[in-house]
């Protein structure tokens, strides 16, 4: 995906343009005095390593589960 950055006022001089290239497939970041402050992607885009850490999947995940768990609550 080919990203550009823009800085906030040239984004707000020129949204709609800004916009249609976002919805094209850039990935647009927004910055304020050189500085990151927001990333624009298509509504529905998935990002690879956006929330990276937020969810971890335990080594045993696909083992068998015991026959306490199917019992339990009986």
């Amino acid at each position: 995906m080919q990203t550009e950055t823009i800085d906030l006022n040239e984004a707000q001089a020129h949204f709609k343009e800004l916009v249609h290239r976002v919805i094209s497939g850039i990935h647009v970041i927004l910055s304020e005095d050189q500085k990151p402050i927001a990333h624009l992607f298509p509504a529905g885009a998935r990002v690879s390593g956006l929330h990276s850490g937020a969810i971890w999947t335990s080594d045993d995940f696909d083992a068998p589960l015991s026959d306490e768990f199917w019992s339990e609550g009986k």
